[in-house]
């Protein structure tokens, strides 16, 4: 025969089941938003590099005297792709909206320059001019551009594959600063028969700023404690670039064609360009 249950135990486990059962769900819900927190929540510096393509388009632009002299000149040349290894630095800040998606905000530099291989630039008379004769072919030589101080301000929709995995686009403003270095000769050909003369390297070039687009994706993974590694594609497009130069006298190669009226020579060109970069990188999750 069973002992009977007195009225003390039954009115005990009465009074533990709903507590065991509220410290179950307690510890449930506990559990569950230690494991939804990204590792990557919250603020995180990192540092880059690999490898980055510049596409600039055929140059546009003209060679003008001022005051007007006749011997003003259009100048065209050919689109160049250049690249190198940049080094980029970036700074963000991720919030978790839910378990499975982040959103973040950020802003990378790009501490180093790339310079593109000099060029060659065809001239040509401009309308009503006569600065090249008739049967003469002349080009500068040795002019070259290079991009600077860019920087990107963008926001960064990120996906959790777990805690420690995240899958991010990009999209964002670029800003690029751009310099040409000027012509160091020009060379006049006729009937197969060429002439180089240095050209003048006195006068200012001036940086000019121009603002774009970006998108890009990438992927991040924690290695231990806050630390990460990640790899990133970007590709950045942007408007007109403006090259200008000023120069206070005649060019020697003016004068090697007959030009000896004292002027101010004004150049400028223009050009667009566009960019891709792709990084390797580590960085810190605080």
């Amino acid at each position: 025969m069973h002992p009977r249950i007195r009225p003390m135990d039954r009115h005990m486990k009465t009074k533990l089941i709903p507590i065991a059962l509220s410290s179950l769900f307690i510890s449930c819900l506990v559990s569950s938003n230690t494991q939804a927190q990204s590792a990557f929540a919250g603020f995180y510096g990192q540092i880059s590099s690999g490898y980055e393509s510049n596409q600039l388009t055929g140059i546009s632009g003209s060679s003008v005297e001022i005051p007007s002299s006749g011997v003003n000149v259009d100048i065209s040349g050919p689109s160049q792709n250049f690249g190198g290894a940049p080094l980029v630095f970036g700074l963000g800040y991720y919030w978790q909206l839910n378990s499975s998606w982040l959103l973040g905000i950020g802003a990378d530099y790009s501490a180093l320059s790339q310079t593109s291989p000099s060029q060659q630039s065809n001239l040509t008379n401009a309308p009503g001019n006569n600065l090249i004769p008739a049967g003469v072919t002349m080009t500068a030589n040795g002019s070259n551009s290079q991009l600077s101080q860019r920087y990107n301000l963008f926001i960064s929709p990120g996906y959790l594959v777990d805690k420690d995995k995240l899958l991010y686009i990009k999209a964002g403003y670029s800003h690029v600063t751009g310099q040409a270095k000027r012509a160091t000769s020009v060379t006049a050909t006729v009937n197969g028969r060429s002439v180089t003369v240095p050209s003048t390297t006195a006068g200012t070039s001036n940086s000019t700023g121009d603002g774009g687009y970006l998108v890009g994706l990438g992927y991040k993974q924690i290695i231990t404690g806050g630390l990460y590694g990640f790899v990133e594609a970007n590709y950045m497009g942007y408007g007109t670039l403006r090259e200008t130069y000023t120069s206070p006298a005649n060019s020697a190669a003016e004068t090697a064609v007959g030009v000896t009226n004292s002027s101010v020579t004004q150049i400028t060109g223009s050009r667009s360009l566009s960019t891709y970069q792709f990084f390797i990188g580590l960085g810190y999750a605080f």
